[in-house]
């Protein structure tokens, strides 16, 4: 019922920065929604919790990425962004969408991101 699309992955050199977005292909009303956050998996490693924000605003960093990401939402658009900067070659991985709500945990299929020169 409820598909998650990202965007904005790609190629970019160490230093460089991307901003990837998260949109819902249907409406989902802000108030069911407790989280909105973004994940990533590296190959040979578990899938990690990059960013996360809640409803109410509050925001959660893996400390790998702390200072250098930045989550935010627009609840009109049922969307998350996440604006990363300074990257890393240990920033390549499949990143995430996910929405957790108070029924349901959604889902993207991933964008692949990989920083290298």
């Amino acid at each position: 019922q409820v598909q998650l699309v990202e965007s904005g992955g790609g190629l970019v050199q160490p230093g460089g920065s991307l901003r990837l977005s998260c949109a819902s292909s249907r409406s989902i009303s802000s108030i069911d929604i407790n989280t909105m956050g973004w994940y990533r998996q590296a190959p040979g490693k578990e899938r990690e919790l990059v960013a996360q924000i809640t409803r109410g605003g509050n925001t959660n960093y893996a400390d790998s990425v702390k200072g250098r990401f930045t989550i935010s939402k627009d609840n009109a658009k049922n969307s998350v962004d996440l604006q990363m900067n300074s990257l890393k070659p240990d920033d390549t991985a499949v990143y995430y969408c996910n929405f957790g709500l108070w029924s349901a945990n959604y889902w993207g299929r991933g964008t692949q991101v990989t920083v290298s020169s």
